[in-house]
C-alpha cells in the first residue's frame, strides 16, 4: 500500500542489477510512484561489471516512472583523493542524499511545504532524470550554491529542456527568501523554455551561512540522450543562452556503427583538467552576467 517507492542500486553486481527491476515493476504494478536511483560502476570495476550495469539499467527503466542514474566515474571528481574502500561509502551516501531530497520535500517541516502530488506531477511517468547538487556560503552562496548545482559532475547531461525540476534549497539561519529566489532563478535560466518548478526551502541550523541547492529535473524528450556514461560532456555557455532546440530523430544506426562510436568516444578522464576549466569560466560568467543583471 505504499504510495511511493524508491529502488536504489548498485548496477552492475547480482543483487542490485538482478533484483532492481523485478522490485521497481511489483511495486509499479501495485500503484506505487516508482522512483530508480542507481549508481553506475567505477571503470576499474572492469568492462563485464558495466556491460552488466548497462543491461541491468536498460530493464529497470522499463518499470520506473522516473530514473537517475549517477555515474561512480563522475563522482570521483567530488571524492577522487578519498580511500578505494571509502569511495563505495560515498557512492552510497549520493543514493542517499537522492532519495533524501524528494523525502524531506514531503516530510519534513520547511517554510515552503510540498505534499505528495507535487512530487507525483513531477515525477510520474517521467522517465530519464537528472541530478545535481551543490553548496555554496558568504555573500553570494546562493549563486555559487545554484550554478554548482547545474554544472555538477554527477549531472550525465545538460538539463537544458527539462519540463518539469524539483529544486530544494536548505540553507542556515541567515537563509532569505530572497537567496532562495535568486537561487530557483539560474536554474530556470539554465532550463530554458517552461518549465513546471516545484519548489521547497528548509533551514538548517547546523549550515551556519551555507546553503545547499539541489536539483532534480525531469520531462526530457526521449532522444536526448542520456547513454553516455562518460564521454565528459557539459553544456557550454552557449548553450544556456540559446532556446532549447527541439530535436529531430536521426537516421537509424545499426548496432555496428553504435560500437564504433562508443569506441571512438573520448574519454572523460583523458580531457578532465579542460572539462574542469571549461566548466568553472562558464560559471564564473553566469555568475558575472547575474550580477550585472542585479545590479541594473
Amino acid at each position: 500500500g505504499a504510495d511511493m517507492v524508491f529502488v536504489a542500486a548498485g548496477m552492475g553486481g547480482g543483487t542490485g542489477t538482478g533484483a532492481a527491476p523485478i522490485i521497481a515493476k511489483l511495486a509499479r504494478e501495485q500503484g506505487a510512484l516508482t522512483v530508480g536511483i542507481i549508481t553506475t560502476p567505477f571503470s576499474f570495476e572492469g568492462r563485464a561489471r558495466n556491460s552488466y550495469a548497462i543491461q541491468g539499467t536498460e530493464e529497470l527503466r522499463k518499470h520506473v516512472d522516473s530514473l537517475i542514474i549517477i555515474s561512480n566515474d563522475r563522482l570521483l571528481e567530488v571524492i577522487g583523493g578519498v580511500p578505494l574502500k571509502d569511495s563505495f561509502k560515498e557512492a552510497d551516501n549520493i543514493l542517499r542524499q537522492g532519495v533524501q531530497t524528494i523525502t524531506d520535500l514531503i516530510a519534513v517541516p520547511s517554510l515552503i511545504n510540498l505534499d505528495f502530488a507535487d512530487i507525483k506531477t513531477v515525477m510520474k511517468n517521467k522517465g530519464n532524470a537528472l541530478f545535481g547538487i551543490g553548496i555554496g556560503s558568504g555573500k553570494d552562496k546562493a549563486i555559487e550554491a545554484a550554478n554548482k548545482a547545474i554544472i555538477s559532475p554527477l549531472l550525465e547531461a545538460s538539463i537544458r529542456g527539462a519540463r518539469d525540476a524539483i529544486i530544494n534549497v536548505t540553507g542556515g539561519n541567515t537563509l532569505t527568501l530572497n537567496d532562495a529566489n535568486d537561487a530557483v532563478d539560474i536554474v530556470k535560466q539554465a532550463i530554458g523554455g517552461e518549465v513546471n518548478i516545484i519548489f521547497g526551502t528548509a533551514v538548517n541550523e547546523h549550515l551556519d551561512d551555507e546553503m545547499i541547492v539541489t536539483v532534480i529535473a525531469t520531462g526530457f524528450d526521449e532522444e536526448q540522450n542520456f547513454t553516455n556514461l562518460d564521454n565528459g560532456y557539459r553544456a557550454s555557455m552557449e548553450e544556456y543562452e540559446a532556446p532549447a532546440p527541439r530535436p529531430t530523430r536521426d537516421a537509424e544506426v545499426s548496432d555496428d556503427n553504435d560500437q564504433d562510436v562508443a569506441r571512438k568516444r573520448p574519454s572523460y578522464f583523458t580531457n578532465l583538467s579542460e572539462n574542469a576549466e571549461r566548466e568553472t569560466a562558464n560559471a564564473n560568467r553566469r555568475i558575472n552576467a547575474w550580477r550585472e543583471h542585479v545590479n541594473n
